[in-house]
């Protein structure tokens, strides 16, 4: 396993870390599966650990307690994130911060967080959305210092809401934000263009998530694939959505090398990028683990392969699916 610098917070993280989405609210969960998977990840090197309270209501944040639990010893580093108020995804410009992030509010779930997880400090708390008109607004400023100098949280940040990679640079500048997690993929190239040098000024750390592109990138999804009803993939790749990525994703198994699968691909796609600090595929069962460590062990991309895949770029709106 490689390690990399989460930018300002100076930890080394593992580059590859778990992600625990599909572990807390995705049909077909089982916590035992989930749990053999988190341990596999331990054992080979993983120790940065993605969480949120929406995935499950807690769920997945109880996972992630029961597996530090399991390794008094070991320095293992959480993110989990707070969930605005409304539960409205993504935010939008109108919004007010008053009724998505009031300060009561972020203490509320830090707290949650503390107790789901057996903890007395969190490593690294992101607010799960943002939008950028909130950035000189001095309540959510004061909020975030007070959880640092209480000795709740060590570290903050914002999960940037889908496809809109540079709704908060404005909040970066503050010097308050340590961390962005922000949809980074084959497709999804736009960090690139003004987030990452952002960050790379301001020594912000980079997690990217959804490497995978909900799955399109696992090169698995077939026109007629489907889900459990209630399943919020099933609304996410809707006909139009589903059709248009099951071609993008054939397009690219015409350059993939010979005995690498397209999951490789992606992971090491994202891992070529200097700025990444840690990638986070959601992973709930060991033979993923297993895959995913693999990949990452084997390094960069050929040059001339990277350069195929910038053409493979994909910009995209907001959708106003939660992720």
């Amino acid at each position: 396993m490689n390690y990399r610098t989460l930018g300002k917070t100076g930890w080394m993280v593992s580059e590859l870390g778990h992600g625990m989405w599909g572990m807390g609210s995705w049909t077909g969960s089982d916590d035992t599966e989930s749990m053999e998977a988190l341990h596999r990840s331990v054992e080979l090197g993983v120790n940065f650990f993605d969480t949120a309270w929406v995935y499950g209501n807690g769920r997945s944040e109880k996972l992630l307690g029961n597996l530090l639990k399991a390794y008094p010893n070991k320095h293992l580093y959480t993110a989990t994130k707070i969930p605005p108020k409304s539960f409205r995804y993504p935010m939008k410009p109108e919004y007010k911060l008053s009724e998505e992030y009031p300060s009561g509010h972020l203490v509320e779930y830090v707290q949650k967080s503390l107790k789901n997880m057996g903890l007395d400090k969190l490593d690294l708390v992101l607010l799960h959305g943002w939008d950028d008109v909130w950035a000189d607004d001095e309540r959510w400023q004061k909020a975030v210092q007070d959880l640092k100098r209480k000795g709740l949280i060590q570290a903050f940040g914002i999960s940037i809401d889908r496809w809109e990679p540079e709704n908060a640079i404005k909040a970066m500048r503050t010097g308050l934000v340590d961390v962005v997690e922000v949809i980074y993929n084959i497709f999804d190239q736009a960090p690139e263009d003004k987030l990452f040098p952002a960050c790379r000024e301001l020594n912000v750390g980079v997690i990217a998530r959804v490497p995978f592109d909900e799955g399109t990138l696992t090169g698995t999804l077939r026109l007629d694939s489907h889900w459990p009803k209630g399943d919020w993939r099933n609304s996410y790749f809707g006909k139009e959505n589903l059709q248009v990525s099951v071609a993008r994703a054939e397009a690219l198994k015409k350059i993939l090398p010979k005995e690498m699968i397209l999951s490789e691909l992606a992971l090491r796609f994202i891992l070529f990028n200097s700025d990444v600090c840690t990638v986070i595929p959601g992973m709930r069962k060991v033979k993923n683990v297993d895959a995913n460590v693999k990949a990452s062990d084997k390094g960069a991309l050929r040059p001339e392969l990277m350069k195929q895949l910038r053409s493979h770029r994909w910009n995209r709106k907001p959708n106003p699916s939660a992720g």
